[in-house]
C-alpha cells in the first residue's frame, strides 16, 4: 500500500515539473515573438532610410497615435539608438549598417532561445516517459494485487 501512495506523490511531482517546463517553453516563445517584432521594426526603419532623401516629408509619431508632418532637412543626420541609453548620429549608410548589426545580434538571441527551448523539450520528453513508466508500474501493481486477492479467496 505504501508503494502505491509514494508512486502517486512521484507522479504528482512529475506533473508539476512538466507544467513548469511548459510554462518555460511558453515564455521562450513569447520572447522570440518580441525579438522578431523588434526585427520587423528594424526592417521597416531600414526600408524607410533607403527610400527617404533630404527634403522628404514624413509623419513623426508624437505618441498616443498622434503624428506631425515634418520635412527631412538632411538624410545624412540620422540618430540611431546604440542600446544602453546611448545614441549616435549616422549618415544614411552608417545608420543602415548599425541597424543591420542590431538585426544580427537579435538573430543570435533568437537562435540561443531556440536552443534553450530544444533543451527544455528534451527534458520534458524524458519526464513524460518517466510518467508513462510510473503509470504502467502502478497498473501492474494493481493487477498483481487483484490477482493476489482472488487467489486468497
Amino acid at each position: 500500500m505504501m508503494g502505491g501512495g509514494g508512486g502517486g506523490g512521484g507522479m504528482q511531482q512529475l506533473q508539476q515539473e512538466i507544467e513548469q517546463l511548459e510554462e518555460e517553453m511558453d515564455a521562450i516563445d513569447e520572447e522570440v515573438k518580441r525579438l522578431q517584432q523588434k526585427q520587423s521594426d528594424i526592417d521597416d526603419a531600414i526600408e524607410a532610410i533607403d527610400v527617404l532623401e533630404s527634403g522628404s516629408t514624413v509623419q513623426v509619431p508624437l505618441g498616443g497615435d498622434a503624428y506631425v508632418r515634418a520635412t527631412v532637412d538632411d538624410i545624412d543626420e540620422i540618430v540611431v539608438s546604440l542600446g544602453g541609453g546611448y545614441a549616435a548620429e549616422r549618415d544614411q549608410d552608417g545608420a543602415v549598417d548599425t541597424l543591420e548589426t542590431k538585426q544580427e545580434t537579435l538573430d543570435g538571441h533568437i537562435e540561443g532561445l531556440r536552443d534553450d527551448k530544444a533543451k527544455v523539450e528534451g527534458e520534458m520528453d524524458e519526464l513524460e516517459q518517466q510518467a508513462q513508466q510510473m503509470q504502467q508500474q502502478q497498473m501492474q501493481q494493481m493487477m498483481q494485487q487483484q490477482e493476489e486477492q482472488q487467489s486468497d479467496e
